[in-house]
């Protein structure tokens, strides 16, 4: 029975009409599970299938175009090539390692090599029929793969076919190989297209179907393993959020014990502040000021703002008010009250002030926030202004609303950080890093104005035109007759103290004294130390390192040590030392640290770039002295004996070898480095040091690494036990 008119019988017509539809579930399968290989060789096995039947079923026929000879060659070309497929089939889906020969090699020697034959043969005979003869090669190829077969089932599973597995594999693949030997015995005695179709098309059907069989296996089973991950997923989950609610809990209750303890220790660091605030303004009102007095005060009325500052930054957080605004304040009459003040400044500062300040401005609230959000911003806004600058402050009322504003002339704040500078502590880099605070005053003026009902908002573009304003907008109020405003508030501290000092000037230089450059940005320390220091030495100030190392090319004589701060701004003190360390002129020059920065790692970094000391903030004078004393004493001791060995030297006829001094100078050297059981290498180590060479420097004669030299050096100072190069100078040469 035809279809269609056509040689296809319907039989193979209703397997080619299955195989389609299963091939396009499986293309669907591969859509769905593109990294799926086994689905794809499922799809090419259908494919071949459908090929083989397609050809075989319509071909040849003498009503379709092309001739005898070419129909008959593609219709026996599916024939040959569709079983070609089945051994790296099974070699590749079903694991059967026995079978790699046949699925690389065996189908092209025994398959399509006779194909090849049977092509030429049917060409030069022209007779189908005795060219069906050659069939017998595929023939015998398929009763080899059979063994193979068996043997590769065998082996899989260790010779042990009481495994259901492996029987149904034998089972299958044996029905699969049917068409090899059955196909060239239907052809021969052509037994009719249906049954081919059935040959051919069950055995590998069966073969598909224990393939989908074992998929649908192994997708159940991985479904089963995914619920059941998703399940401990889920358990684990629900213990992960428990344990982070119970550990955030603990983490909110220490964090609370310890907001609690930082703002009553801020509170109890009120009291003595104002105890010795009082006596110190009673002393002072008694017996008069002085510039101690006046730097001791102005620290304590920094101390006091910043203790201040942190304890209401603290409370804001907490949600506890710090203001009452239950009264009526002239904020007119509280500005102007402070103007005196500003412009005093200003004009310290060569900084002009200008003001535009309407009359009766009231507003109802605390006076002393009032205050606070004038003094907060106008200090800001002088202190970030460079000499020659302006300032404006203006106070202007219209029906329901206040406008504070105050503008300068700084550097301004660019747009992405204007929000920033109203989180508590943030800190811009700007350009005078002595006058910065702890970054609580706009955040302070922030929750102040907010409190009161207002706005507070920032202006600037740095990249357009220099300069800041600050616009504070708050509600307005009419007082009654009952209401008496308050116009003057007593206050702590009017501006931060750092404005209450001069520029330091350096020294007259004096022959007959020893030269330090001292290297600070706080104004405070610089009054302290250069006021200290130049009763005995020439002290020359630079306030960053970049403003050192000009100073260094400007100085009568070459300074005899170096006092510098660590954290500064434009360069910091590392990277000055670092700039020194790799000039010749420069590197012999001893520098001590002076900072807050006190880790080990600190130390041995500021060591390492050729430091003799590190001295940690706060420390006494009476300290700092005595080992600038010490230092400046062994560099006049070192410089002496090298002079006197090269006047001997030079006596003798004999040449100076200036790797020798640090022996021929200190005659005990020898002794006390074999005394503390130092090796070759750290002798010479110590030997640089003593002539004042940096790590750099030693790394780069001794032809090693930095790293090395550190490493040298810690095991030197642990031999020793000393914690710096001058106790090590001092105690190698006793």
């Amino acid at each position: 029975m035809l279809v269609f008119g056509t040689q296809m019988h319907i039989v193979t017509f209703l397997f080619v009409s299955i195989e389609i539809v299963i091939f396009l579930y499986l293309v669907i399968f591969r859509l769905a599970r593109p990294d799926d290989k086994t689905t794809t060789l499922n799809l090419i096995l259908i494919f071949l299938l459908l090929t083989y039947n397609i050809t075989g079923g319509l071909l040849p026929d003498p009503n379709l175009p092309g001739s005898y000879f070419l129909q008959n060659v593609i219709a026996y070309a599916t024939g040959f090539i569709t079983p070609c497929y089945f051994p790296y089939y099974v070699y590749k889906v079903f694991g059967l390692t026995k079978m790699k020969f046949h699925a690389y090699k065996g189908v092209y020697l025994f398959l399509i090599l006779p194909y090849c034959i049977f092509i030429l043969v049917f060409w030069f005979t022209e007779d189908l029929r005795e060219t069906q003869n050659l069939l017998i090669f595929p023939v015998l190829y398929g009763i080899w793969v059979i063994v193979s077969l068996t043997k590769a089932i065998h082996h899989k599973y260790n010779y042990d076919l009481s495994n259901i597995k492996g029987r149904q594999e034998m089972v299958v693949f044996l029905f699969s190989l049917t068409p090899w030997i059955g196909l060239p015995i239907i052809t021969y005695f052509a037994l009719g297209q249906a049954v081919e179709a059935l040959v051919t098309n069950i055995g590998f059907l069966l073969l598909f179907g224990l393939q989908v069989i074992r998929n649908i296996k192994e997708l159940r089973t991985e479904h089963e393993k995914l619920i059941e991950s998703e399940q401990r997923l889920r358990s684990w989950n629900t213990d992960l959020k428990d344990e982070v609610h119970k550990r955030t809990k603990e983490l909110e209750k220490i964090n609370e014990q310890k907001t609690n303890n930082f703002i009553n220790l801020v509170h109890e660091t009120k009291t003595p502040l104002t105890l010795i605030k009082n006596y110190l303004d009673e002393y002072i009102s008694k017996y008069g000021t002085g510039e101690e007095l006046n730097i001791i005060k102005g620290g304590v009325d920094k101390l006091t703002a910043d203790v201040i500052n942190l304890f209401d930054i603290e409370r804001f957080s907490k949600g506890i008010d710090t203001y009452k605004h239950n009264h009526v304040s002239d904020f007119s009459g509280i500005l102007q009250d402070s103007l005196p003040l500003f412009k005093h400044y200003c004009v310290k500062h060569k900084i002009e002030c200008s003001t535009c300040i309407d009359e009766n401005i009231f507003i109802k609230a605390d006076s002393n926030a009032i205050h606070r959000i004038v003094n907060n911003i106008v200090e800001n806004a002088i202190k970030f202004t460079d000499p020659n600058g302006e300032v404006l402050i203006s106070l202007s009322g219209q029906e329901n609303e206040i406008i504070f504003s105050v503008v300068d002339t700084g550097i301004g704040i660019s747009e992405d950080l204007q929000k920033k500078v109203f989180d508590p502590y943030y800190q811009i880099g700007y350009k005078h890093t002595s006058l910065q605070g702890m970054g609580l005053g706009l955040p302070i003026v922030k929750k102040v104005v907010e409190g009161i009902g207002g706005t507070v908002s920032i202006e600037s573009n740095p990249a357009k035109m220099r300069g800041t304003k600050v616009i504070i907008t708050l509600p307005r109020y009419t007082p009654t007759e009952k209401d008496r405003p308050v116009k003057k508030v007593e206050t702590l501290n009017k501006l931060n103290y750092s404005f209450n000092y001069d520029e330091v000037n350096d020294t007259d230089y004096d022959s007959q004294k020893r030269t330090i450059l001292l290297v600070e940005d706080n104004l405070a320390m610089t009054n302290f130390l250069s006021n200290k220091l130049r009763v005995s030495y020439n002290v020359f100030v630079a306030h960053n390192g970049s403003e050192a190392l000009k100073k260094l090319f400007g100085m009568p004589v070459m300074p005899d040590l170096i006092l510098s701060d660590v954290m500064m701004d434009k360069m910091d003190g590392y990277t000055f030392a670092k700039t020194l360390s790799e000039q010749d002129k420069y590197s012999h020059i001893p520098i001590v640290f002076l900072t807050a920065k006190s880790t080990p790692t600190d130390r041995l970094k500021g060591l390492r770039l050729g430091a003799i000391d590190f001295i940690s903030k706060p420390f006494s004078f009476e300290e700092l002295s005595q080992k600038i004393e010490t230092i400046l004493d062994n560099i006049l001791k070192q410089q002496k004996a090298i002079f006197n060995t090269s006047i001997a030297a030079l006596k003798t006829g004999k040449s100076h070898d200036p790797d020798n001094v640090a022996q021929s100078s200190i005659p005990k050297f020898e002794q006390n480095c074999k005394l503390f059981h130092l090796t070759t290498r750290e002798t010479e180590i110590a030997r640089l040091i003593f002539k004042g060479k940096t790590y750099k420097g030693i790394a780069r004669e001794l032809f090693i690494s930095e790293k090395t030299v550190t490493k040298h050096i810690q095991n030197i100072f642990a031999k020793a036990e000393v914690s710096n190069k001058i106790e090590l100078i001092n105690k190698l040469s006793k």
